[in-house]
């Protein structure tokens, strides 16, 4: 697939739930109670960042990043 995409790295709130997104190499960051919700404000920040004057990724992916902790 040609063209330009963002990555958003998204992680979970282990300890009061929810969702963190932050885009690699831009100034994007948003929180989302579910995973509906992330997405939707993921969306809404890449909106609000790129005005019409910036040249915009065509492609938004997001990359959730699980962390998982085992006794030794």
């Amino acid at each position: 697939m040609s063209g330009t995409e963002i990555i958003f790295e998204i992680t979970e709130d282990e300890v009061d739930g929810g969702y963190s997104a932050s885009a690699l190499g831009y100034g994007i960051h948003t929180q989302g109670d579910s995973l509906e919700e992330i997405r939707r404000n993921v969306r809404e920040a890449f909106d609000c960042y790129f005005d019409e004057t910036m040249e915009r990724p065509n492609i938004i992916r997001l990359h959730f990043v699980r962390d998982e902790i085992m006794a030794a």
